[in-house]
């Protein structure tokens, strides 16, 4: 008998701390229930799958707005991207800059990476080797994170008949190789966002 009243009061203990445990944890969701419907508007009435729903599209819109704000400020993305396009004479440079390159090719390169010590002599090294010139560079660091735009142009020692699409392919190759690495460096800025003009030895 003392067995059995043992094993009971042993069996009882068990689920009462296991009632407790899950009360704890449906306490924890519903707190952050609460939470995401501070968050989101006119989410008072909702059950929870409709709020985790609203909840799911309300981080996609964020997500898109983020994402186009980038494009206009020049911050950083969270991912390792690189773009070409070309431009015409005038487009998007200064009317000085462009009246030089008269029939050139006009090239914008963008990319966005990871922050590193060795990325400019990488990229001096690179715009050196496909022999362009930086007509304007705009680089942009953020929270480790760093995004460049640069307008480019073949160099007096180019060949005259550059193909565009040859050097624009040249040009996506060696960005691609700098930017899209899958080593992040320790040293990774945590200050404020900074913005740089590039020197005048990349010219």
């Amino acid at each position: 008998m003392d067995e059995i009243g043992f094993g009971g009061k042993v069996t009882a203990s068990a689920s009462r701390s296991h009632s407790e445990a899950e009360k704890r944890r449906r306490d924890r969701i519903n707190a952050q229930l609460s939470t995401l419907r501070k968050l989101i508007p006119t989410s008072e009435k909702m059950d929870k799958a409709a709020l985790l729903g609203s909840v799911i599209d309300h981080v996609k819109d964020l997500k898109g707005r983020s994402t186009e704000i980038s494009k206009v400020l020049n911050t950083p993305t969270d991912i390792d991207e690189v773009t070409i396009e070309h431009l015409n004479e005038e487009e998007n440079i200064g009317s000085a800059s462009a009246s030089k390159r008269k029939d050139s090719v006009i090239l914008r390169a963008s990319f966005s990476c990871s922050d590193r010590p060795e990325l400019f002599s990488e990229l001096k090294r690179a715009i050196k080797n496909l022999k362009l010139t930086v007509m304007e560079a705009d680089i942009t660091s953020l929270g480790g994170r760093i995004k460049g735009i640069f307008v480019l142009c073949p160099g007096e020692n180019s060949a005259k008949d550059v193909c565009m699409n040859s050097l624009k392919h040249s040009l996506r190759v060696v960005l691609c190789r700098i930017a899209i690495t899958p080593s992040t460096s320790n040293s990774r800025i945590k200050s404020k966002r900074q913005r740089f003009f590039l020197p005048a030895q990349f010219s």
